[in-house]
């Protein structure tokens, strides 16, 4: 285990043998859409965005253990569930499949959320740009509108745009999918994470 800023990171291959072991049990704070598409086999699944320590106080094993895609979103859940005394899997399930560890892979959008919304935000302040430009320049607050909404996002961990496309059809899990997990559908809660 190695410290890292204020949440403590572990290696992989520990984590991998705590898992085999009984002693641990795996949280995903990845959003739905992340997990559906690719995910370590076992992980409980509470995205960052609707994350409160007290979900995942009374999970199975010795030791909570959080991984998000690259560490970032762990090492927030984990500050977050500092009392808990949370670890953070160091590099996400990206160092996990680096280390060559399994994952399950299947049914995810081809697109992640985020993604979606930086294809959005980027054009949206393209076309402001060359509009305000070519036309007339009011079209600059176009601009403005996603600029603030972004700033938002990033002050506030909700972003009103991911909250819309994570509700368009081609962001729900197929309908088997749904059906299994009782749900009508995957929101992603807005977290632009």
């Amino acid at each position: 285990m190695v410290a890292a800023g204020s949440s403590t990171e572990v290696d992989p291959r520990t984590v991998q043998q705590w898992l085999d072991a009984g002693e641990a049990v795996l949280v995903d704070v990845r959003e739905a859409d992340e997990h559906r598409h690719e995910r370590i086999a076992g992980a409980v699944l509470v995205p960052l965005s609707k994350f409160r320590p007290e979900a995942i106080a009374h999970l199975p094993g010795q030791r909570i253990v959080i991984h998000c895609k690259s560490g970032r979103r762990g090492a927030d859940a984990c500050r977050m569930a500092a009392d808990l005394g949370a670890l953070n899997l160091a590099g996400g399930i990206e160092a996990w499949k680096r280390e060559g560890l399994p994952v399950v892979r299947g049914g995810g959008v081809g697109i992640s959320v985020l993604r979606q919304v930086q294809m959005v935000v980027g054009v949206m302040v393209l076309a402001s740009v060359a509009l305000g430009y070519l036309v007339h320049p009011g079209f600059l607050g176009i601009a403005a509108f996603f600029g603030a909404g972004l700033t938002f996002a990033g002050a506030t961990g909700f972003c009103g745009l991911a909250a819309v496309l994570s509700a368009m059809p081609w962001n729900k899990a197929p309908t088997a999918e749904r059906a299994k997990s009782g749900k009508g559908s995957s929101c992603c809660g807005g977290s632009c994470h």
